[in-house]
């Protein structure tokens, strides 16, 4: 049976349909990645599928599997004011402590308790035990910690009021609780939105190995990539379904898109054909035959008219460089910044060429944007030097908009940046970043913040910068948004072609992001902060440093199984109440009659086997298959297992 089933689910908002008979049905561990415009409906959607607050379908059936859980991540979770972030995310395992109060009651009535009631009393005590280690049992305090650390809340935050937290906090804080409540079924609005790129890798790979169904809406296209196995795509109230990952879904909606482009347009020349023959002949001697062709062709047009295709709004226009700079566009020396007597980087030395392209990357905090307004000569560093080079013309795009003027309407916001600071002008420049006729009217204060990045993004490119810093540019925009940005900035960042105002290329780019596939095809080296006041200069696209990394820690770890160290005797043990039955590491266990040299031997056999499987992990490429993934981490995980009571048995004899 289906974990989940929507069957002709309806809904509309007034005359406006959301959904028009969306149809899904979903198994246990199936993971799907849902995509479609900002506003189409997608998050409705998902409160639909939660079943949380009011909101009803108005036809149709949501059917959740009996006995089946379901978790909803919100864009505005609701949390406890009053709690430290440790106590609102040990609230996710607020049933199992309802337990540890039923069995301590049950302790405490099997003191007094005798004959058939102690035997009730201790049955009763082996299933609430049973429920509890089903449920986590003692080890919840360290699935929390995992998971508040996995997603960047570290421990200096854990006794902070829920009040105190940022906004980006409190968002990491509420995932963090849904992933421990462990749901069979995992709604995912968004989930990325306040992640840095280690909350990004940590949240990829919990959810690559999650056993549960999952459904994901996110703009994070390297996410989609490496832990769905089908996309489905929300567009004009109907979902439609794509087998694979997000790359997959591309391919694919081209090679249907194309499909149906063909049979709308032999469709079109069939109607073309037959209406040229009823208007010939309609007033001759063949006039019956006229018109019993035109009732046939209303028929057909009635029940078979195909819709023309719905492609995807481009971003029509291009980033034109109005003059060229310099060789050189940035140089650093030695350039510091203390923030709050602790260091965000120190002793920066660094030129940018033209026709760099640079990405910026670390945790939440580590002083990005700082150091990007340090090297424009915005904020004084607390030591060395900058220089911007000459005829460099930098358009900055910053990650928030406080700057605007909300009473503008966006074609007022953009007469200002245009070159003739004509209405048409600003019109045609809205137009061309997907602004209709009426979004142009509107006041920036009632605009989404993906609109409003829409329309500072169209100001900054008409004004001819050559150097285009970027922080954050796509955090506000949906998928297909954030694709068309990075084709225009791929073009601008291209080899210079044509010549005056045909010219394009040439510009330097440096991005601060956490999106992962924009880096990836755009930049080509990488200033990397820590968080602790170092940076590291890479030379070589994102992939490229991740796979560096991977290499060096599975060469560590290889070299680490290759030369097994000598363990060191094992710590006593508290002495226990009962009496354990042996088990395979202790003396009377099948282990203990294994010599010295085969227990040797067998574990330095399975730690190369382990070593091998860290190695295969350790390729960004595997990362593309999701279940090549979640089988070798199983397999790793089978190891572990096996090597843990060898290396038991190993310290045994030691003592």
């Amino acid at each position: 049976m289906a974990l989940l089933s929507l069957a002709n689910v309806v809904l509309s908002f007034g005359d406006r349909h959301i959904l028009d008979g969306v149809n899904l049905t979903l198994d246990m561990g199936e993971h799907v990645g849902m995509v479609g415009r900002n506003g189409c409906g997608k998050s409705t959607l998902m409160k639909l599928i939660a079943g949380l607050g009011p909101l009803k379908p108005d036809a149709g059936q949501i059917q959740l599997a009996r006995g089946a859980t379901a978790g909803y991540l919100t864009q505005d979770p609701v949390l406890d004011p009053e709690n430290t972030l440790r106590e609102e995310a040990a609230t996710a395992f607020a049933h199992l402590h309802k337990l540890h109060e039923q069995l301590d009651e049950i302790s405490h009535q099997m003191a007094s308790a005798e004959g058939d009631e102690l035997e009730k009393l201790l049955k009763k005590y082996e299933q609430v035990e049973h429920q509890m280690e089903a449920a986590g049992g003692y080890a919840v305090d360290h699935k929390i910690d995992a998971t508040l650390h996995g997603l960047g809340l570290t421990d200096e935050f854990f006794s902070v009021k829920v009040k105190d937290l940022s906004g980006g906090q409190k968002g990491r804080l509420a995932l963090a609780k849904l992933l421990l409540s462990n749901p069979d079924l995992l709604l995912l609005d968004e989930p990325t939105n306040h992640l840095d790129i280690a909350g990004r890798q940590w949240l990829e790979g919990y959810l690559s190995t999650y056993r549960g169904a999952v459904i994901l809406i996110s703009h994070d296209r390297w996410l989609l990539d490496r832990v769905v196995s089908k996309i489905v795509e929300l567009q004009d109230g109907v979902l439609e379904e794509y087998p694979g990952n997000y790359a997959k879904y591309r391919e694919l909606r081209a090679e249907r898109m194309e499909f149906r482009r063909r049979e709308y347009e032999k469709q079109r020349e069939r109607i073309k054909a037959e209406q040229a023959f009823i208007d010939r002949y309609r007033a001759g001697q063949r006039a019956s035959q006229a018109q019993g062709r035109e009732k046939r062709l209303e028929r057909f047009k009635r029940d078979n008219l195909l819709d023309k295709p719905v492609e995807m709004d481009d971003i029509s226009i291009r980033l034109r460089p109005t003059q060229r700079c310099g060789d050189l566009v940035l140089t650093a020396e030695h350039l510091t910044k203390v923030y709050d007597n602790k260091p965000l980087f120190k002793n920066l030395s660094l030129v940018i060429k033209r026709g760099d392209r640079v990405g910026v990357i670390g945790p939440n905090g580590a002083g990005k944007s700082t150091l990007i307004r340090c090297l424009l000569g915005e904020q004084q560093p607390d030591g060395g030097s900058t220089k911007v080079g000459p005829s460099v013309n930098v358009g900055h795009y910053h990650q928030s908009h406080d700057h605007l003027d909300p009473k503008l309407t966006v074609v007022d916001y953009l007469r200002l940046h245009v070159p003739s600071q004509t209405e048409q002008e600003a019109r045609d420049l809205a137009g061309a970043f997907l602004f209709s006729g009426q979004e142009q009217d509107k006041p920036m204060s009632v605009l989404s913040g993906g609109e409003r990045g829409r329309a500072v993004l169209a100001g900054l490119v008409v004004e001819g910068h050559n150097v285009l810093v970027l922080d954050e540019p796509t955090n506000h925009l949906d998928i297909f948004a954030s694709e068309r940005l990075e084709e225009m900035l791929r073009q601008f960042t291209a080899p210079i072609e044509g010549f005056g105002q045909n010219q394009v290329g040439g510009g330097t780019l440096i991005l601060i992001t956490h999106d992962r596939m924009l880096l990836e095809n755009l930049v080509n080296q990488l200033l990397i902060l820590d968080g602790h006041g170092g940076i590291k200069h890479f030379s070589g696209t994102y992939s490229e440093y991740v796979a560096a990394q991977q290499a060096q820690e599975a060469l560590l770890a290889a070299q680490t199984a290759a030369k097994p160290a000598p363990k060191p005797a094992a710590a006593p043990k508290p002495q226990k109440v009962e009496t354990p039955a042996p088990s395979k590491s202790s003396g009377g266990g099948a282990l203990s009659k294994m010599s010295q040299e085969a227990l040797e031997a067998k574990i330095v056999q399975v730690e190369t086997k382990l070593a091998q499987v860290d190695q295969e992990l350790a390729d960004p490429d595997v990362y593309r298959d999701g279940a090549k993934v979640r089988k070798l981490q199983d397999q790793r995980q089978r190891l572990q297992n096996e090597l843990s009571p060898l290396e038991e048995e190993w310290a045994r004899r030691a003592e």
